[in-house]
């Protein structure tokens, strides 16, 4: 419902700066107005009622997100992502509860914005549990000064967020380091990036070709001596192995094979366990 609003209008464009001015023209709305709008977008679908919504609280986004520029990300991203967020905490907003929307959609405008900075701050993902991500959010703004910890600080770290010294190290690490491209260019280079790969020099110990061959041959052999041996049994037989093995669709039951040849199910129980006997006998030899 909500994504068929013009998200155009609350999309940060390439003059940030305009768009911030027009963002703050908006009127912020009283307690009556904003749920007199909630109400026609729950009950009625209104999408214009879900617009003013919108539009009267990008400044709230916009506030939000200059929380996290210290990520080395566009202000511009952050926003737009903050604004996906407000979007779904409007579509979800219950004006019956008695809080302001403002309140409700805090959390979803920080949630999207915390997916997109994990995303994209580092190509390796840095934070994946609960309490790294918590440490993520918290370690720079508890920080002091510039430098690592130091054991004191560490602890009082570890306190303060709820977690393990030992968590707080492995996060400072990892803020710490920087991505480096995987192949880079020798500087002595002289081939102009042509024929120079640094992963030809990588040993993948874990790789064995010759088992992938051995594994690709067994796989051929077994096939073709499934199906030589499935020429040796009679047809009625062969049938009755592809309905009830072999059909890749779905196992036909017992009754549904009987049927088509108005014999009973026990006798294509019979039938089946003799060619399966025939089948095992061929392949094994």
């Amino acid at each position: 419902m909500i994504d068929k609003v013009q998200v155009l209008s609350v999309t940060p464009p390439s003059n940030l700066d305009a768009y911030i001015r027009i963002a703050n023209l908006w009127p912020m709305l009283s307690i009556k107005e904003e749920k007199s709008l909630a109400k026609r977008l729950r009950y009625n679908g209104d999408l214009d009622a879900a617009k003013t919504l919108i539009l009267s609280h990008l400044r709230f986004v916009i506030h939000i997100s200059r929380s996290y520029s210290g990520y080395g990300l566009l202000q511009a991203d952050l926003i737009q992502e903050g604004n996906l967020g407000l979007m779904k905490a409007v579509r979800r907003f219950n004006p019956e509860i008695g809080v302001r929307l403002v309140s409700f959609a805090v959390h979803w405008i920080k949630s999207e914005i915390h997916e997109y900075v994990l995303r994209n701050w580092r190509i390796v993902k840095v934070a994946t549990t609960k309490s790294q991500r918590k440490l993520f959010f918290n370690l720079r703004k508890t920080k002091k000064r510039l430098g690592w910890f130091n054991e004191e600080e560490i602890s009082i770290v570890a306190k303060e967020l709820g977690v393990s010294s030992k968590d707080v190290r492995e996060m400072e690490s990892r803020m710490s380091v920087q991505d480096v491209v995987f192949n880079p260019l020798p500087e002595d280079d002289h081939t102009d990036g042509r024929n120079y790969h640094s992963v030809q020099y990588l040993q993948d110990k874990t790789s064995n070709f010759a088992h992938g061959v051995e594994e690709e041959n067994w796989d051929e052999h077994a096939t073709n001596k499934l199906s030589n041996a499935l020429l040796g049994l009679d047809k009625r037989s062969r049938d009755i192995i592809h309905a009830r093995w072999l059909d890749k669709d779905k196992k036909n039951t017992l009754q549904n094979i009987a049927s088509n040849y108005g014999i009973s199910a026990e006798r294509v129980r019979q039938l089946e366990k003799n060619a399966m006997k025939k089948l095992k006998i061929a392949i094994e030899s």
